[in-house]
């Protein structure tokens, strides 16, 4: 079952310093079939339900060209996970760990990443496979995935000597 606020044995939550703004700003909202973080599958499968991209405006126009890869690692923001937590047990595993050393929701800040399955595009939304936050998500950002890039050739000596 999914806790709201209580610890687990081993668990520590600290106070957690004043913010510092770093700029954010989310450029639209993740529409998917789950309300609750019960509902809401561990991980996405790229034979999950097609979820929506709500690209708000002025970013619209960034979609241009997003469709000519085939998958695409989306970042969002979990605004209904605890921050406070350092220390936590995983589920069924009675093993406290260091917050870094998982992907759970709950971290400091709290972003989510997702490997897709682009299907289509439709206006200003995005449909894609393979997510697993809640309805109505804040979007942070969307890129290509990495593995579709042909990696850069190694410099070569003299690549980087001026004249």
């Amino acid at each position: 079952m999914v806790r709201e606020q209580e610890l687990r044995e081993g668990e520590v939550a600290i106070e957690l310093p004043s913010t510092q703004d770093a700029g954010l700003v989310f450029i639209g909202r993740i529409r998917t079939p789950w309300t609750s973080r019960l509902e809401t599958p561990r991980q996405g499968r790229q034979d999950g339900p097609i979820c929506r991209l709500e690209i708000f405006e002025p970013f619209v126009p960034a979609i241009k060209g997003v469709d000519f890869y085939s998958n695409l690692e989306v970042l969002y923001w979990l605004d209904q996970s605890r921050r406070d937590i350092i220390l936590q047990s995983p589920k069924n595993n009675e093993k406290t760990r260091g917050t870094f050393s998982l992907r759970s929701p709950v971290r400091p800040n709290p972003i989510g990443t997702s490997i897709v399955k682009l299907v289509g595009i439709e206006g200003n939304t995005i449909l894609v496979r393979g997510l697993d936050c809640i309805d109505n998500t804040p979007l942070i950002d969307l890129k290509p995935d990495r593995c579709e890039f042909t990696p850069l050739a190694a410099p070569q000596k003299g690549d980087f000597e001026t004249e």
